[in-house]
């Protein structure tokens, strides 16, 4: 009896070492492979979203897998990777002349109050005061009353997105892993597979194919949202006559990009339009920056539920937590990883009470 206790002993701290021993590996593959993780995250779910797309591009193009890799690339450039690239070399570079027009925003003042404004019933004397104490505030400081600090926002995404140098070389990695990926796409897949059915047995393959359902919607929803956004807004202030039309809309797109809504750039813009150039062309863009907001109280919750059903709380909360713990791609990945999180919880929690009901009656 006792010889048996000390083989069981000794089996059970076999497989702890070699537990111990297989974590120290991975931990030290993840380690060395570090520089190259962003990357390919960001590289797999670009596969994961287009996935579906190279499959039909396939078939137009006769089932040649190297043409339809070569235009899913090319749309995921368009879609994913150029309205980024843009948006930081646009801001970048020009982020002297952002402070410089900060700065100079301080000689405009509100004009005086109109005659008939505090003639108007019941409201005109309540206007008349707001009126004057705008008057006597300077832009930046109208500006936070409606909007804390937009250019600490843009300030701290630049801080995250690195040198130009760094993200050249992430966004040609990213390219190089995406055709790999989308090549062997069934060998990446069935390998996938294999690994979440032996972590979770047979619900491994639903898990995986939640976890695609919601890498697509949140990645359609919120760049997809935010390229159409920034193009409205880009137009609208064209028509308006707004200075720095390219600086604005870069800005816009990395705001919307960071779920802190249009209203970010486009607010202040308006303001900024009507001292500059008059009353109908800062009616004309506060028109489009309505129409703007809609559009991603509209647009991106249909995007992302129409893969999955994610509260867009789950959204914002993981685009400030993993820009700030991920760095640029956290802006993905954060989201990404929330939402599979609350997607599999809630499958689990609504399996779980599908079978209570059995056991209790069959007891």
């Amino acid at each position: 009896m006792p010889d048996l206790f000390q083989n069981g002993s000794r089996d059970n701290t076999r497989s702890v070492l070699v537990a111990l021993l297989a974590s120290a590996i991975v931990i030290s593959a993840i380690w060395i492979l570090k520089p190259f993780l962003p990357a390919t995250i960001w590289a797999v779910t670009i596969a994961v979203t287009t996935w579906p797309m190279l499959r039909r591009l396939q078939t137009l193009v006769g089932n040649s897998r190297r043409a339809a890799v070569s235009l899913t690339i090319l749309i995921a450039m368009l879609v994913f990777i150029l309205p980024l690239w843009l948006a930081i070399t646009t801001v970048s570079s020009h982020f002297g002349d952002i402070v410089s027009l900060l700065s100079s925003s301080s000689t405009l003042h509100i004009p005086d109050e109109p005659r008939w404004l505090a003639r108007l019933p019941l409201v005109g004397p309540h206007v008349g005061q707001f009126w004057t104490r705008l008057q006597h505030m300077q832009f930046p400081e109208m500006v936070r009353q409606i909007i804390p600090a937009p250019e600490t926002l843009i300030h701290t995404f630049l801080a995250y997105a690195g040198s130009f140098s760094i993200l050249a070389l992430q966004f040609m990695l990213t390219l190089i892993i995406l055709g790999v990926l989308l090549m062997r796409a069934e060998a990446a897949i069935s390998v996938a597979e294999s690994l979440v059915t032996i972590l979770a047995g047979s619900r491994g393959k639903e898990m995986l194919q939640l976890a695609a359902y919601t890498i697509r919607g949140v990645a359609f929803g919120v760049t997809v949202t935010a390229v159409v956004e920034s193009a409205v807004a880009g137009i609208g202030l064209k028509l308006a006559g707004a200075p720095w039309v390219s600086i604005l809309t870069a800005m816009t797109f990395m705001v919307c990009l960071l779920q802190a809504g249009p209203g970010v750039t486009l607010l202040p813009a308006v303001v900024w339009v009507y001292f500059d150039r008059g009353l109908a062309p800062a009616a004309l863009l506060l028109v489009v920056t309505i129409i703007t907001i809609i559009i991603d109280n509209v647009l991106r919750p249909f995007l992302i539920r129409k893969q999955a059903d994610i509260p867009l709380i789950l959204i914002m909360l993981g685009v400030i937590g993993g820009l700030g713990g991920l760095g640029l791609v956290g802006i993905f990945i954060g989201p990404l990883i929330l939402s599979v999180a609350y997607t599999l919880t809630k499958s689990w929690i609504s399996d779980s009470r599908a079978k209570t009901p059995s056991l209790t009656s069959n007891s």
